[in-house]
């Protein structure tokens, strides 16, 4: 019996109080609510739980009308997130985006022809021999490239001509601008961005498509120039001269240090959101933590932040149904 009652006392240990909210989820058994529906998320537990927060931080930063920062790498345009993201835009809700080339390319790919739903398992070197590539289940067929180049001859003649006339070499941020008010469609982040003011700031503007273009093109005309280091003083300035700024970032890589690294040049973001799917144990900046970001100044002490791991396509939506919608 000594046996059995110091298992029992092991198994049964005693536990002290704990508070807090109740680990409950929906209760589909009522009539369906969308705005408790995405309430439910901060009880349900899990990564739930940190999309619950995500959405009460980015409500945060929409109730104290910081600067908000929108960081997003191109995998995100090529989904189906390109509509959420000219949502964001098209309503003001976003003061500042920080993308790849990817990010400003494949906006206007989709103005010309749209990107086809696919398989994960589909035959590379079968889709190659039809010309046709792969982004994860999405496939985009050479065509679409061939009509990219066609717009982006006249496009980048169009900004010769501005630059020789000028004398002026144009930053990323206008060559996003200048594309925005030439593409003139409203399913267009660019767009949006362009009517709205909101400066698309990529320092890595030629990796991509755009990129080849300009390869292309400046064997035609070599004294054609991009200079970053203008948008390398406007996003530092944007954030030093914002009262208080915000930032919602979309996977990692150079979107997400672009904006962590502007902030640190005012002791860090008052608010953050993280929607990844990375690790930390690499040491990588895709992976890490808020409270990595943290050690750097590049969030605030005295902030709020909240991390979501997990497929930005199923998370990010419902961010933006639960802090950017009128539920």
């Amino acid at each position: 019996m000594k046996k059995l009652d110091k298992a029992r006392k092991s198994i049964l240990r005693k536990s002290a109080p704990v508070k807090g909210a109740a680990v409950s989820g929906y209760d589909f058994s009522k009539p369906f609510d969308m705005k408790r529906f995405l309430e439910s998320y901060g009880s349900t537990g899990f990564q739930a739980t940190h999309l619950g927060d995500a959405i009460e931080v980015a409500k945060l930063m929409r109730r104290d009308k910081v600067t908000v920062f929108l960081g997003y790498t191109s995998n995100m345009v090529s989904s189906g997130l390109r509509e959420p993201i000219s949502y964001l835009a098209k309503n003001k809700l976003v003061d500042v985006i920080v993308t790849t080339a990817g990010g400003i390319e494949e906006d206007i790919i989709k103005c010309l022809k749209p990107f086809i739903l696919g398989s994960f398992r589909l035959d590379g070197r079968e889709l190659r021999r039809k010309g046709i590539n792969r982004i994860g289940n999405i496939l985009v067929p050479n065509d679409r490239y061939v009509a990219f180049e066609g717009f982006m001859k006249k496009f980048l003649k169009g900004l010769y001509d501005l630059q020789m006339k000028s004398g002026k070499a144009i930053t990323p941020s206008e060559f996003a601008r200048e594309l925005g008010r030439t593409v003139d469609d409203e399913s267009s982040i660019l767009y949006w961005a362009y009517k709205n003011n909101i400066p698309v700031i990529c320092p890595a503007l030629t990796d991509g498509s755009m990129g080849d273009m300009i390869f292309f093109f400046k064997h035609e005309h070599p004294d054609f120039r991009i200079e970053i280091t203008g948008d390398m003083m406007l996003i530092n300035n944007l954030a030093m001269d914002a009262r208080e700024t915000g930032a919602i970032i979309l996977g990692g890589a150079l979107p997400k240090h672009h904006i962590l690294n502007a902030n640190m040049m005012r002791e860090g973001l008052k608010y953050a959101v993280y929607i990844d799917s990375g690790v930390e144990d690499d040491g990588s900046l895709s992976g890490a933590l808020p409270e990595e970001a943290l050690s750097w100044g590049k969030i605030s002490p005295g902030g709020r932040h909240a991390r979501v791991w997990g497929d930005a396509t199923i998370i990010f939506p419902l961010l933006v149904a639960g802090a950017f919608s009128d539920l």
